[in-house]
């Protein structure tokens, strides 16, 4: 096995790994009771924004696909994560604030 098979290797488990580690996230969020306080709105913005944009660039400067649905997803499942937060945010704030009055 070459060098580069072995980092096309050592690639795919992590990128497996990542994807797997979205679904305890979203389950983590989704239970919260206390607003999601301990998710970084920043910090999971720019993940959304960093594998959304090497989606595209793999898919329009590479000409990867897999790369690209990979990214994407990535993309998504943080979106996910970031928007439940968000939700569960409004949620937890009281109820006369969360409506304007």
């Amino acid at each position: 096995m070459t060098s580069p098979d072995l980092i096309t290797l050592a690639f795919g488990a992590f990128n497996l790994l990542r994807l797997a580690s979205y679904l305890p996230q979203i389950v983590a969020v989704a239970r919260d009771q206390n607003g999601a306080t301990a998710i970084s709105f920043s910090c999971w913005a720019i993940w959304v924004g960093a594998n959304a944009t090497t989606a595209l660039y793999a898919w329009t400067k590479v000409g990867d696909l897999n790369l690209a649905v990979i990214s994407a997803f990535n993309a998504l499942c943080c979106a996910a994560v970031l928007l439940l937060a968000g939700y569960k945010r409004l949620m937890a704030r009281p109820k006369l604030a969360r409506f304007g009055h």
